[in-house]
C-alpha cells in the first residue's frame, strides 16, 4: 500500500525550476525483525520498543520486570521499510537528497535495494544523495544492527589497549561497552535507569530535490565588542550549490523593532559554501538583553533573513534573537587560596540556582511538548534559573532549549560523554567531530547555553583511577583524554563558537586543571572550578560535611518515587520495601538500605504491621529525608557566597543532582517520572527563593544568615520564633531592628547561644521546641519561613498525631484547600494521588491551627474527583 506523503513545496519564483521540493517521511512504516517472524507497523520517529507496544505484541516496557524480559529487542536486527511514490517529476530535478535528521544509532540505508549511505551517531544528521537512485515509486529500508552487539564488536576489534569500564555494574542489570557507541550512554543502564538500547528513525526524514542551490543549515550569534560597547550579530548560512556557474542574489536581513534592514549581494559558486553576514547595531537603538530567570525579562527579537537569488529563487529564515553576555570568571580571591568559579551574565554576577536534567525517558518519541513544558515551568516554579544537561543522555530537541530561552533558564550543556575512557581511532573520532560541530551550530544561537562542558567524571575517573589503570599504561589514556576533549572537541567548538566559555570536564579545576595538562591532580579541589559531592554515611543534617566549595554541580540523596507512581508499573505482590521488585528497580548498589540508614538518624522508621500502610509511610520517609538532607546542603552553599572561612567560599552555584526521573524507580530525582513533584521540589521551591533566611549551628551558637539574590538592597527586619510541639501557639518571639540586606549577597544577620535562646521562652528544651524564622517589611513577607530543628524529630517531645482535615473549594482554574490541624504537624503531605498538578506548598511544617493552600491542575478536574483522591500525611502518623 503506498502511503499517504505531506509535500512542502516552496515556491520560490516563476517556473517549476525554481522550486525548492521537501518530501516528509514522517508517519507510517513497517518495520522487520531480524530473520522475518515479526513485521509489524511503526510510526516515525519512533523506535522498535514503541511500535512493539503500540501493536500490543509487548507490554508497558517499564512495566515490573520488563527490562529484563525485553533484553531480546536490542539484540536483534530490525529493519524499518517505507515504500512510497514520490510526487514529482524527478528529471526536472538536478540533485535529490535523502535527509535524517536523527537515526538511532548503527544503519545501513537502502533505496531501491541500493546502499545509499551509513549511520553510526545518534547525535547528529545524515544527508545522502539518491539524486541516481531515486524513481517513481520507492522502497526505503533503514536496516539497523543491534548497538548492544555493534558495541561489543568494536570493543573486540580495539586489541591494541582495553578502554574501560567494560561493563555497568551489576545492580544495573545493563549491557556492556557502551562508551564504543554514539549513543545516550544511559540506554545501556545507569544508577536510576534501565537498559532499553533504542534502534529506530527517533527524528524527521524526507527528501529534498532542488535545482541551481539549496540552504542546507542556518546560524547566528549575537557579539557583544567590549571595547566600543557595541553589539553585532553575525549570521552564518550553507549553500549546495549545484549550479556551474555563479549564482548572484541578495540577502536582506530585517529585524524591525531594532529597525534593521540591511541588504548584502551574495555570490555563490559551486560546491558547499558557507555565507558570513555581520549587521553592526547602531548604539542608539535600546537593546534589551535576556536575563536568566528571576533577573530580569527574557526579551527577544523578530528576524527574518531573506536571500534572494537569480532565477527567482529565494530561501527564508525566520528566527528570535537574544542578546546577552556571558563570562565565567577564573581570578584570585583575597584570603584563599585558588581562583573564582561563577558565571556573569551581562556583567553581573549570579548565583546559579538548580538541578542536573536527564533523558524524560527511554523512549524519545514519548517526550511530547507538553511534557518538557512542564518539566521546565517546574524549573522556574521552584525559583530554579539553571539546568545542566546531563553528558550521559542526550542533546535535548530543540524545543527544550526554546522553552529554555523563553523561561529564563541557563543551560550548562555537556558534550555526551560520561564517567568512562573512550576510544580515539579514526573512525570514532571522524564520528564525533561531525556530532560536535553539528550540536554548536543547532544550538550556539540560544541565550540559554551558557556554557560547555566537555564530559561528566571523565577527568576525576582517569585521574583518580576509577578503573585501576597500570600506571605504565597512564600515559596513552592520558594522550586519549587530550586527544578527544582538547585537540578535537575544544577545537571545533571555539571554531564554531567563542562567545561562551568551554570547561573540558565536570567536574575540574578549570584553570589549574588547564594549567597541569587538562588533568588536575585533584579535580575536586574545592578552591577551583566545581565539584561533585555525594556522602551517604555521614550525617547530611551535619552542614560540617559539605565542601565549602566555589561551584557545586552535583550532590544529592536518594528518595522512592510516590505510591500512585508505582502503582502503574507494579503488581501488589512489589508492595513492599523487601519485595524483589523494590530490589530490582533500585540500580545504585545499596541505595535502599542507604536512604533508611540517612532517615534513621533523625527519624524513627516506619513500624505498621500493614504491609501496604508500611511501604507507603517508608516512600514517605525517604522523601523527607531527601528533601531535608537537600535544603541542609543546598543553604549551605547559599550561605556561602559572600564569605571566605578558613581559605574556603565563594559558593556561586548550586545544581542538585537530579531533577526528573527516567523511569519509575528510586532515584535522587525531585521530579518524578512524569513530573509529579516530590517533596524536595517543594522545599527547592524555598531553598532558591531569591531571598532566603537560613539557620544553623555551630557550637552550640544559632546564626541566621541572610541570601540575597535582588538586583537593589533591601530594608526589612527578621522575626525569630519558637514553638512548642505540643501547642499551636508560639512560646516566644522576637523580632530584630530594620537592617538593609545588600543586593547578591549573604551576610550574618542573627547569633545566640540556644540555651539563651531557649532560656526566654518557657518550659523550652531542645527536644520539646523548634524554631521558624522570616523576613519582612511592615506590611508584608520578603521571604519564606524557614525553620530550625533543636533536636532530631525522633526525639522530640510533645509531638502528637495530627488530625488535619481539609475543606475543598475551586476558584477559576485553581483549587483551594483550607487545612485545619489539632496540633503542631512537620512535613505535612498533601496528595492527590494520579490526578497531575501541583500545590502551592507542601511537606510544610504547620505551627497554626489553619493554612490555606493552593492546588494547580494541569488536567481539567473537580473538587469531588480531589476530595475522593485526597490523603494526608504527617510525621506522627508514621509512627
Amino acid at each position: 500500500m503506498l502511503l499517504r506523503l505531506l509535500l512542502l513545496l516552496a515556491l520560490c519564483g516563476a517556473g517549476s525550476a525554481a522550486m525548492v521540493v521537501s518530501v516528509s517521511l514522517r508517519g507510517s512504516w513497517r518495520i522487520r525483525s531480524g530473520n522475518g517472524s515479526l513485521e509489524l507497523p511503526a510510526e516515525v520517529p519512533g523506535c522498535v520498543h514503541s511500535a512493539l507496544f503500540h501493536q500490543r505484541l509487548i507490554q508497558d516496557p517499564y512495566y515490573r520486570f520488563n527490562n529484563l524480559n525485553y533484553r531480546w529487542i536490542a539484540l536483534d536486527n530490525w529493519t524499518y521499510i517505507k515504500k512510497f511514490k514520490i510526487p514529482f517529476d524527478i528529471s526536472k530535478w538536478l540533485k535529490v537528497k535523502l535527509v535524517f535528521e536523527g537515526i538511532d544509532t548503527v544503519a545501513v540505508v537502502l533505496l531501491n535495494n541500493i546502499p545509499v549511505g551509513e549511520t553510526d551517531n545518534m547525535f547528529r544528521s545524515y544527508s545522502f544523495d539518491i539524486t541516481h537512485v531515486v524513481q517513481a515509486v520507492n522502497i526505503l529500508e533503514v536496516h539497523f544492527q543491534s548497538p548492544v552487539i555493534y558495541a561489543d564488536q568494536r570493543s573486540k576489534v580495539h586489541t591494541h589497549y582495553s578502554v574501560p569500564p567494560n561493563c555497568p555494574p551489576r545492580v544495573q542489570d545493563g549491557e556492556c561497552h557502551v562508551n564504543f557507541i554514539r549513543k545516550a550512554q544511559c540506554s545501556f543502564s545507569w544508577d536510576w535507569g534501565p537498559s532499553f538500547p533504542t534502534q529506530g528513525i527517533w527524528k524527521d526524514v524526507r527528501i529534498e530535490a532542488y535545482n541551481i542551490c539549496h540552504l542546507n543549515y542556518f546560524t547566528f550569534t549575537p557579539i557583544y565588542d567590549n571595547n566600543i560597547q557595541e553589539w553585532n550579530l553575525e549570521i552564518e548560512s550553507s549553500f549546495d550549490v549545484i549550479s556551474s556557474k555563479p549564482v548572484l542574489g541578495q540577502a536582506i536581513i530585517a529585524i524591525p523593532e531594532l529597525k534593521i534592514q540591511q541588504t548584502n549581494s551574495i555570490e555563490l559558486h559551486h560546491g558547499e559554501r558557507i555565507v558570513k553576514l555581520f549587521v553592526k547595531i547602531d548604539k542608539s537603538v535600546t537593546i534589551e538583553t535576556w536575563w536568566p530567570h528571576g533577573h530580569g525579562n527574557q526579551t527577544g527579537y523578530n528576524m527574518t533573513v531573506l536571500f534572494k537569488l537569480d532565477g527567482g529563487l529565494s530561501f527564508e529564515k525566520s528566527a528570535k534573537v537574544y542578546f546577552r553576555t556571558v563570562e565565567l570568571i577564573e581570578e584570585p580571591i583575597k584570603g584563599s587560596r585558588g581562583l573564582s568559579f561563577y558565571f556573569k551574565i551581562n556583567g553581573l554576577p549570579i548565583f546559579l540556582k538548580g538541578s542536573n536534567w536527564i533523558p524524560p525517558d527511554s523512549f524519545q518519541d514519548r517526550v511530547t511538548s507538553a511534557l518538557l513544558r512542564l518539566l521546565l515551568q517546574s524549573v522556574v516554579d521552584a525559583n530554579m534559573n539553571a539546568v545542566r544537561v546531563w553528558g550521559g543522555g542526550i542533546y535535548e530537541q530543540d524545543e527544550f532549549y526554546e522553552l529554555c530561552d523563553e523561561l529564563g533558564i541557563m543551560v550548562w550543556q555537556d558534550f555526551m560523554f560520561a564517567c568512562a575512557l573512550y576510544p580515539t581511532d579514526q573512525d570514532f573520532m571522524d564520528s564525533v567531530r561531525a556530532e560536535v560541530a553539528y550540536q554548536v551550530r543547532r544550538l550556539k544561537s540560544h541565550p540559554s547555553v551558557i556554557t560547555w562542558s566537555g564530559n561528566n567524571e571523565n577527568e576525576a575517573a582517569l585521574v583518580l583511577n576509577w578503573y585501576d589503570i597500570q600506571s605504565s599504561n597512564l600515559s596513552t589514556y592520558i594522550d586519549d583524554y587530550v586527544t578527544l576533549y582538547v585537540k578535537n572537541i575544544r577545537r571545533i567548538v571555539f571554531e564554531g563558537d567563542q562567545t561562551r566559555p568551554f570547561i573540558t570536564s565536570s567536574p575540574t579545576n578549570g584553570a589549574k586543571s588547564t594549567a597541569e595538562g587538562w588533568l588536575s591532580e585533584n579535580p575536586y579541589d574545592p578552591n577551583y572550578g566545581d565539584v561533585h559531592f555525594y556522602d551517604y554515611v555521614g550525617d547530611c543534617w551535619n552542614w560540617k560535611i559539605f565542601p565549602k566549595a566555589r561551584f557545586v554541580s552535583e550532590y544529592g540523596y536518594q528518595s522512592w518515587p510516590s505510591f500512585s507512581t508505582l502503582e502503574k508499573v507494579s503488581s501488589k505482590e512489589d508492595w513492599s520495601y523487601e519485595s524483589k521488585f523494590a530490589h530490582h528497580r533500585q540500580h545504585f548498589t545499596d541505595g535502599n538500605y542507604k536512604m533508611l540508614h540517612q532517615a534513621e538518624l533523625h527519624f524513627k522508621l516506619p513500624q505498621s504491621a500493614d504491609q501496604l500502610r508500611k511501604f507507603k509511610d517508608t516512600i514517605y520517609i525517604t522523601q523527607v529525608m531527601q528533601a531535608q538532607c537537600v535544603k541542609t546542603e543546598t543553604e549551605f552553599y547559599r550561605r556561602s557566597r559572600s564569605e571566605i572561612v578558613h581559605g574556603e567560599g565563594h559558593t556561586m552555584g548550586a545544581l542538585y543532582w537530579q531533577l526528573n526521573d527516567i523511569w519509575q524507580a528510586p532515584s535522587w530525582s525531585s521530579l518524578e517520572y512524569g513530573g509529579k513533584w516530590k517533596m524536595l521540589h517543594y522545599f527547592a521551591r524555598h531553598f532558591f527563593a531569591p531571598l532566603l533566611p537560613v539557620g544553623f549551628e555551630n557550637e552550640d551558637v544559632f546564626f541566621i544568615y541572610g541570601v540575597s539574590d535582588l538586583h537593589s538592597d533591601h530594608k526589612m527586619m527578621l522575626t525569630v520564633r519558637v514553638h512548642a510541639w505540643s501547642s499551636l501557639e508560639p512560646v516566644c518571639s522576637e523580632t530584630t531592628k530594620p537592617f538593609v540586606m545588600k543586593a547578591g549577597e549573604s551576610a550574618l544577620l542573627y547569633d545566640k547561644p540556644v540555651a539563651e535562646l531557649l532560656r526566654g521562652c518557657t518550659n523550652c528544651t531542645r527536644q520539646s521546641c523548634v524554631v521558624s524564622f522570616y523576613l519582612s517589611t511592615d506590611r508584608e513577607l520578603l521571604s519564606p519561613t524557614n525553620y530550625h530543628f533543636l533536636s532530631s524529630p525522633k526525639e522530640a517531645k510533645g509531638l502528637h498525631k495530627a488530625n488535619i482535615s481539609a475543606t475543598i473549594s475551586q476558584q477559576g482554574d485553581t483549587f483551594v484547600f483550607h487545612l485545619k490541624t489539632s496540633a503542631v504537624a512537620p512535613f505535612v503531605w498533601l496528595d492527590v494521588g494520579s490526578l497531575p498538578g501541583r500545590f502551592s506548598d507542601n511537606g510544610f511544617l504547620m505551627t497554626e491551627e489553619t493554612r490555606t493552600v493552593f492546588f494547580y491542575p494541569w488536567k481539567p478536574t473537580n473538587e469531588s474527583e480531589l476530595e475522593r483522591s485526597f490523603h494526608v500525611t504527617s510525621l506522627a502518623d508514621i509512627y
